[in-house]
């Protein structure tokens, strides 16, 4: 993967790392690529304007910069759904997608896949959630100064990824809920979400009970990498397929291994260094051992 920045990748569905003209004319028509139509993101205090970024550059813990992909539109490639039917569909015949599905107590379904018989009636369906990165601060500074200047400047304006919200928590939750509702029915509902973001799981909670595919476990996380074209695109491509049954949903919904807390010491240290820096304690011969 070639080299990337902590800067938007892709604007209105357009790698601006390349080439800022085309993603330029998408903001001034306010179109999504992925929608085929009009972007659905707007700013909170101009909803008149809209977002228009699909992907920005970011790491986990002071890693590699990698694209990661913060608007759940961007997933919607005809090569998502086609790896969908690969991977799940395969026997079925005539597949039609319905998008926002009551759950009842679960919310909404992003997508259900359904297969109708020769009458159009129901004959078999796979629930499909969306889960994209969410951003601490905004990076909407950077698409301003692309359409003030039609390129970044040096300045560094100040946003984050929400790791633990999105996934440890926001989607974890969905997952726990649907989950449960799907099982009982004795079907699976599939999460699908970008690579990094497994990564981020895999380090963040635990994934013990996370296994290779498993057609009788009722939540599947379908994670997917961006890859650059020799064009002005990133292209979604494939990564894999992970298991889990609602007890492991459960077990990555409370953090951490157990092998991986905090001892009680350790915990003392923090909050002594913490106090130290809010002015709550003095630094004394007592404390300095934390520093």
């Amino acid at each position: 993967m070639k080299e990337i920045k902590k800067l938007p990748i892709e604007v209105f569905g357009y790698d601006v790392t390349i080439d800022n003209d085309d993603a330029l004319l998408a903001h001034s028509q306010q179109y999504c690529r992925f929608l085929k139509g009009s972007c659905n993101k707007p700013r909170k205090s101009e909803p008149e304007k809209k977002v228009g970024i699909c992907t920005l550059g970011a790491s986990l813990k002071g890693g590699i910069i990698k694209p990661v992909i913060v608007c759940p539109q961007r997933f919607k490639e005809d090569l998502m759904f086609d790896t969908i039917r690969k991977k799940y569909l395969t026997s079925w015949k005539n597949v039609k997608w319905v998008q926002e599905v009551n759950i009842g107590s679960g919310g909404s379904v992003d997508y259900v896949a359904v297969e109708l018989d020769a009458h159009g009636v129901v004959r078999d369906f796979l629930c499909v959630e969306i889960q994209a990165a969410g951003t601490t601060g905004s990076p909407y500074p950077y698409v301003k100064e692309l359409l003030e200047d039609g390129h970044f400047s040096g300045t560094r304006h100040s946003y984050g990824i929400n790791w633990a919200n999105e996934f440890s928590k926001t989607m974890m939750q969905q997952a726990f809920k649907k989950g449960k509702i799907v099982e009982s029915w004795k079907r699976k509902i599939v999460f699908v979400v970008q690579d990094i973001a497994m990564e981020y799981l895999i380090t963040a909670t635990d994934c013990s009970l996370l296994t290779g595919p498993d057609p009788n476990s009722p939540v599947d996380f379908c994670s997917f990498s961006l890859v650059s074209t020799d064009d002005k695109y990133w292209n979604l491509n494939f990564d894999q397929i992970k298991s889990t049954s609602i007890a492991g949903i459960s077990l990555m919904l409370g953090g951490a291994n157990v092998n991986e807390y905090l001892t009680e010491e350790d915990f003392i240290g923090n909050i002594i260094r913490k106090g130290i820096i809010d002015g709550v304690f003095e630094k004394n011969q007592y404390t300095k051992d934390y520093l």
